[in-house]
């Protein structure tokens, strides 16, 4: 407001009173300024801490991630160790051990080792010695062995 508006306005105010409003008006003035630093002041606070909080909740995302990617690796790790220790001790492949539980493996392997037992070894007469001296020829024999097979 300038002191022309307030003559215009009020044209029988003395010079007194109109400094006396322009006082009035210069302190509202003043204190809306303030004011409106002060909520500027608090919004730019505001907005840092809001700025704080989103960085710390994404590195609480990622701190997660990491967590349950380490939990994962040594679950693997675990599981692993448990199927080799189980290979040394009944001479399974690890490759070809598929369960969980230290127990379920080693029932496996011996499943897989009991599997793969040959079923029939072929009966030597004359005991696999090298040199010695069968009753038949090694074509009868092998022709024996064959038929007894298909038996």
């Amino acid at each position: 407001m300038k002191r022309e508006d307030i003559t215009a306005l009020f044209p029988e105010a003395t010079s007194e009173q109109v400094n006396k409003l322009m006082g009035i008006n210069g302190s509202d003035i003043n204190n809306a300024r303030s004011g409106a630093e002060t909520l500027q002041a608090q919004l730019k606070t505001a907005n840092d801490e809001l700025r704080k909080l989103q960085e710390t909740a994404k590195e609480v995302e990622r701190l997660r991630n990491v967590e349950t990617e380490l939990t994962e690796l040594k679950i693997a790790n675990a599981l692993r160790d448990m199927r080799e220790k189980v290979s040394r001790e009944t001479g399974v492949p690890m490759s070809m051990l598929t369960y969980d539980t230290e127990e379920a493996c080693t029932e496996q392997a011996n499943a897989i080792k009991e599997f793969a037992k040959p079923s029939m070894y072929p009966t030597v007469p004359d005991g696999g010695e090298p040199g010695s001296a069968g009753k038949l020829s090694t074509r009868e024999q092998f022709s024996e062995w064959f038929n007894n097979l298909s038996q």
